[in-house]
């Protein structure tokens, strides 16, 4: 019997999220968008509020009902699952959320929180859940001694260390995080990327990684896709991302990055207005009415995602001109 590791961990294709309103119309949260995580990456979604990030995240760990396309999880698509076929795939996804107060059960102590998964799906005998959730509070960084505590004992950093123990406890196979640092203090984030990192490089883990912050994905993942409005504008390498970047809006996001340099005050690129509404979706671009550089084309037809070099693909018809090679 073939008992390979398949070598991709997630494999999204064309995912629709779109949420009907009673009046008819439809809030286009998610446009069709395509991905894949490898085993043992970390895969970021970055974009400003209302891009679909979260939404997307969400689809995959079938938190919210896809409205169509594909969600791969080995050898399932976790979007047709039903029954026990789920319920198996609960234990290779697991969410580490944004919120690590609201996340937690105030009424529940540490321990019977890290352990609720293993309860759940019935993994292993009650000794060995103990054991188990000990052995988690250790990798974590938590004393064995604070099970008993309540989450309003702990700090923001140790409560999202409760998270990430909870999400580790069932041994998935793909940890989607939804912001997981963007409500701690910067000192405690640091504390908390570098324990992400360190649990991928031991543990073999794979990230769904969500963000605003281009620092935060930098600094964790190896592979990064940039959504505006439902839909994915660049994606690429951490490098090819960073360094070259193609999109204006991937651009925008990264000229916005604070920094201490004063040379980069004039070279920043300003991007005007709000995004469209995501009921109301315009003909063409959808970043064509803040971008600087569009064109008459751009608000007339939609670009595709189409490669340009390498593995580094881009979603904008004037992506090769000098205009704008001369910004990378």
């Amino acid at each position: 019997m073939n008992t390979q590791v398949p070598a991709t961990a997630l494999c999204v294709s064309d995912l629709v999220v779109h949420f009907p309103l009673s009046d008819g119309k439809v809030v286009h949260a998610v446009d069709g968008i395509s991905f894949e995580v490898p085993v043992g990456t970390a895969f970021g979604l970055v974009g400003e509020s209302g891009s679909g990030k979260t939404t997307a995240a969400l689809a995959c760990a079938r938190l919210v009902e896809a409205t169509s396309g594909t969600v791969q999880l080995g050898d399932i698509d976790i979007t047709q699952a039903t029954g026990n076929a789920l319920r198996e795939a609960r234990r290779d996804i697991q969410v580490v959320f944004q919120d690590p107060f609201s996340s937690l059960n105030p009424r529940e102590r540490a321990g019977s929180i890290v352990r609720r998964p293993l309860d759940l799906m019935r993994i292993g005998t009650p000794a060995e859940r103990e054991r188990r959730v000990d052995d988690l509070f250790a990798t974590v960084g938590l004393r064995p001694e604070q099970k008993t505590l309540f989450p309003h004992q702990f700090s923001g950093g140790q409560r999202q260390r409760i998270g990430i123990a909870r999400a580790l406890a069932t041994n998935p196979r793909l940890i989607v995080c939804d912001e997981p640092v963007s409500a701690l203090d910067v000192a405690i984030q640091a504390q908390i990327l570098n324990l992400l990192a360190r649990l991928k490089r031991e543990l073999g883990l794979s990230y769904l990684f969500i963000s605003h912050d281009l620092a935060v994905v930098q600094h964790l993942c190896e592979r990064i896709a940039v959504m505006y409005l439902g839909q994915i504008v660049e994606i690429g390498s951490r490098q090819e991302i960073f360094r070259k970047p193609m999109h204006p809006y991937t651009m925008a996001l990264i000229s916005a990055v604070p920094s201490t340099d004063m040379d980069t005050a004039d070279t920043r690129i300003r991007v005007k207005g709000d995004p469209p509404s995501p009921i109301s979706l315009p003909p063409g671009c959808r970043f064509a009415g803040r971008c600087p550089y569009a064109v008459p084309r751009c608000s007339e037809s939609l670009p595709e995602l189409v490669t340009r070099d390498g593995s580094h693909s881009v979603a904008c018809f004037r992506a090769d001109e000098p205009e704008l090679q001369i910004k990378r």
